[in-house]
């Protein structure tokens, strides 16, 4: 049984809370019984991980031609950010990039309970995945410290892709150790920013950067942003 959704995740979700509110109960049920999230993850699925994941929606550029964005989740696990953000932005294709079979057929079935056609699965290492996938975006949560993710994302992105590493409290130390690797990779507007503000007690910390230049995408519109630009 899972907590009914709070004001905040009604209004990001809107007309899509239904398909939301069946994901929480997928995590809830087969994805605890499986062990792709803790039991006591359950009481606290809505806020530390639903709405955690849903407000970097906000983030993701927007596409300025007849493409789609394409949007890759490294290491997707049980989907978080990667389901829930398909879920929020259907106009963008997503790629759930992970290696775990348990965890791919947990997503495969997501997929098609909540019945997400902007989403697919890619299993394999992201190691081995670089060059294949050229995604406009790439993102992370809970995969790895930050110069390790900076890299496979950067194998998964195209030229002057997007990366968005979603972080904690230790965003800021976890960049200053990244800097190094960052600068191997030639990443630029390196910055820490934050999602949701305004509309969770927790905004998310999202250390974003470029793997390059790229005019293609604008950003979409969202709100509270609040950059903080780093060299």
């Amino acid at each position: 049984m899972i907590p009914d959704p709070p004001p905040a995740a009604r209004d990001l979700f809107g007309s899509q809370l239904p398909q939301a509110r069946a994901y929480a109960e997928l995590l809830a049920g087969p994805g605890v019984e499986r062990g792709l999230i803790g039991p006591g993850e359950t009481e606290r699925l809505w806020d530390r991980h639903l709405l955690n994941s849903g407000v970097v929606a906000e983030l993701i550029p927007a596409a300025s031609g007849p493409e789609a964005v394409h949007l890759a989740d490294l290491g997707s696990g049980a989907g978080l950010p990667g389901i829930v953000l398909a879920i929020l932005l259907p106009e963008v294709s997503v790629t759930l990039v992970e290696p775990m079979a348990r965890r791919t057929a947990f997503l495969e079935e997501c997929i098609a309970k909540l019945g997400l056609s902007n989403a697919q699965v890619r299993r394999g290492r992201a190691e081995k995945l670089a060059g294949e996938i050229e995604a406009d975006v790439v993102t992370s949560r809970a995969v790895a410290s930050l110069d390790r993710v900076a890299g496979l994302a950067a194998g998964l992105a195209r030229p002057g892709g997007l990366v968005l590493a979603i972080k904690g409290a230790s965003a800021e130390q976890e960049l200053d150790r990244a800097q190094p690797a960052l600068r191997r990779l030639g990443a630029t507007r390196i910055e820490i920013v934050t999602a949701g503000a305004g509309l969770i007690d927790q905004p998310a910390t999202v250390v974003r950067f470029r793997t390059g230049q790229n005019a293609s995408l604008v950003p979409r519109p969202g709100r509270g942003r609040r950059p903080k630009q780093r060299t």
